[in-house]
């Protein structure tokens, strides 16, 4: 059975978090009742993922500043979670932090679940929702990737040659993203994604002792590691499963709840099982277009369309566009960011 956290339950990492982020209001004297209000939360509660998250809409709602969500990004790694931000702290280099980030998510970045992959020269960090903020989305993922940013730049002594692409529009005000992340952004994309070259995931940075490492990562991995939010282990299992065409009623099947309290409970999360699995399907689509060089015929193989007509069709349903435009586009963002290849 698959193990995941509902967003109402109490998460002693909702908590720790939490607590950073009211410490952030406070200092810019925002008051606790109105950082907290209408979370269920006075200081010291317990602290469920919902609750934080509305913690933090009240916090970017109250402060009414660009840079809020940077600021707090700025603050999320590595973190206070014992072990696991020890072991980030520790890594010697960007591939072990990708590699501790991802693998202890559930304690460093409750909300939104980072996933770590490499294909030729170019290495890609890109965001998923771990529990259902569909209006907090956009200062999620600026405040994580500016965390990833800023903890790189402290542990390897220089600022790393990052590109980002949003899914979204561009902002009315881009200046914050400048000065957190750089000015190499794209926005109108299918996914939120941080790249950079691979040449710079093994650079072993100033600091860097392999023994202090290892310890810190086997005391981390000695440590229960608490189930992820519904949304990133239904992620989790579309995206293993998606060549068998996963359906509701086995995925609720494999998650130990029915069909229909599987769908009340996506519902709770803003969302619903076929958001989800169109959501993997595009990725896994954008994978195979660009990683794989695949055509439709492949593409549609993979993901079990009986023909590359029905796939186009779906595919245009997912992103608002056929196959052909969003392979040009996909080779326009890799040649954009070949720059940064040939300078690495």
């Amino acid at each position: 059975m698959i193990a995941w956290q509902a967003a109402t339950e109490p998460s002693p990492a909702a908590y720790r978090h939490s607590a950073l982020a009211l410490e952030y209001g406070r200092s810019r004297d925002a008051s606790d009742a109105d950082l907290l209000r209408g979370t269920g939360l006075s200081s010291g509660d317990a602290v469920s993922p919902d609750g934080y998250l509305r913690q933090l809409a009240n916090t970017l709602r109250l402060l009414d500043s660009p840079d809020t969500s940077f600021m707090l990004g700025q603050l999320l790694l590595p973190g206070h979670d014992g072990a696991a931000s020890h072991a980030l702290a520790q890594a010697p280099d960007l591939r072990t932090l990708l590699h501790v980030l991802c693998r202890f998510y559930t304690r460093l970045t409750p909300l939104l679940r980072p996933r770590f992959e490499t294909w030729d020269d170019v290495a890609l960090l890109y965001w998923v929702d771990a529990y259902g903020a569909p209006s907090l989305r956009p200062a999620l993922v600026e405040m994580h990737m500016t965390a990833v940013v800023a903890l790189c730049r402290w542990l390897g002594g220089e600022r790393l040659p990052w590109r980002f692409c949003f899914n979204r529009g561009a902002p009315r005000h881009i200046e914050q993203h400048h000065v957190h992340l750089g000015a190499e952004l794209k926005f109108g994309c299918q996914l939120d994604a941080m790249l950079l070259p691979a040449s710079w995931l093994d650079r072993p940075w100033p600091r860097a002792s392999g023994m202090a490492a290892r310890l810190a990562l086997q005391a981390a991995e000695l440590e229960p590691v608490p189930a992820p939010g519904l949304l990133a282990a239904l992620y989790d299992y579309l995206l293993a499963h998606v060549r068998a065409v996963p359906t509701l009623e086995r995925t609720a099947g494999d998650f130990g709840v029915s069909p229909a309290t599987f769908k009340r409970q996506l519902l709770r999360h803003h969302t619903h099982f076929q958001g989800e699995l169109d959501q993997v399907r595009t990725h896994v689509a954008l994978w195979l277009f660009q990683a794989e060089r695949a055509d439709n015929d492949a593409v549609a193989r993979h993901l079990g369309f009986h023909d590359a007509a029905n796939f186009r069709r779906s595919f245009k349903r997912w992103t608002g566009l056929t196959p052909g435009p969003i392979r040009a586009a996909l080779d326009g963002e890799l040649g954009w960011f070949a720059g940064a290849l040939q300078g690495a």
